[in-house]
């Protein structure tokens, strides 16, 4: 069971502690904030809380979150768009919206559920039983291209490539505001964010995190970035880019969102590494999903 102390500053007045809960603790719905109310663990001072508690912005409530209850990821018929495919490793065009693997929130209709179904449970089993075959992530919204390995021996060697940089990805961004040079890095470690949960941010201490980005077209007030990652810390080009004042164009978490549109303007958009059986560089690519060539159409209007 894990005991967290939480605190709600003055803009939280007012607000009911369900609701804040679920946007405090990671994957904790506002529905699972009420159970942990009802089952008297959010205390103040010791005493439980009702779900419709009001904050006045001075507490400091003790949370008592339970121990996970096991997942078991399960194959599931859900279409996949795949780039590449032998018999050691499958590469995957991941549509915006789906979850990469099981976890409290999301048990099933994850792309492990669907790799399970399509390689018939030929999938490495490194990343354990509800990661299997995942070498490396990217974030429920962001689409395009993810790896994963089909036995253990594939994938050892393309985690020994994530750690010693070969294994390469590039995305595409659409980032809010102008950038006045043409290239840049930011080199910013990366942690928990101090306040809230559900976010990471540049935080001093974090693990070390180093994002190239390149500017492919300007347009007034974005900018069409191609970004490469030499590091691969979660939701690492969203919390850089935020952090130097350019958050994604529809991030919600980072920045801000955008009517009419889901998530943010971020796709997975090449891969290269070297095979693990054959020593080959392989490299694929993916062309950006239409709600993205869509919002570069209509910002091309704009000028």
């Amino acid at each position: 069971m894990e005991t967290l102390t939480l605190r709600p500053g003055e803009p939280d007045a007012g607000k009911r502690v369900d609701a804040w809960l679920a946007g405090q603790v990671a994957d904790l719905t506002r529905s699972a904030a009420q159970r942990l109310l009802e089952d008297g663990r959010v205390t103040l001072n010791g005493r439980p809380l009702a779900k419709n508690y009001k904050l006045t912005g001075a507490e400091a409530l003790t949370v008592s979150l339970p121990d996970p209850e096991p997942l078991d990821a399960v194959p599931q018929d859900i279409p996949l768009d795949v780039i590449y495919e032998d018999a050691d490793v499958i590469v995957v065009n991941k549509p915006k919206g789906l979850v990469v693997h099981p976890a409290p929130g999301h048990p099933d209709g994850t792309l492990v559920n669907a790799l399970l179904y399509h390689c018939g449970g030929s999938l490495s089993g490194v990343g354990g039983a509800l990661r299997p075959g995942i070498v490396h992530r990217i974030d429920r919204d962001t689409s395009g291209l993810i790896i994963a390995a089909k036995n253990d021996f594939a994938h050892q060697a393309l985690a020994a490539q994530l750690q010693d940089h070969s294994l390469a990805r590039t995305y595409e961004c659409i980032a809010v505001g102008g950038f006045r040079e043409d290239s840049g890095v930011v080199d910013a470690p990366i942690g928990r964010h101090p306040v809230d949960r559900k976010k990471m941010a540049v935080v001093p201490g974090g693990r070390p995190a180093v994002t190239h980005w390149e500017v492919l077209e300007h347009f007034p007030g974005f900018t069409h970035l191609r970004c490469r990652l030499e590091t691969g810390r979660t939701h690492q080009i969203r919390v850089h880019l935020s952090s130097i004042g350019h958050p994604i164009l529809g991030d919600e978490v980072y920045g801000k969102a955008v009517p009419g549109l889901q998530g943010q303007c971020l796709h997975a958009v090449a891969l290269r590494f070297v095979h693990p059986r054959t020593g080959e560089i392989v490299e694929l690519s993916c062309p950006l999903p239409e709600a993205f060539q869509a919002q570069l159409r209509r910002l091309s209007q704009r000028r």
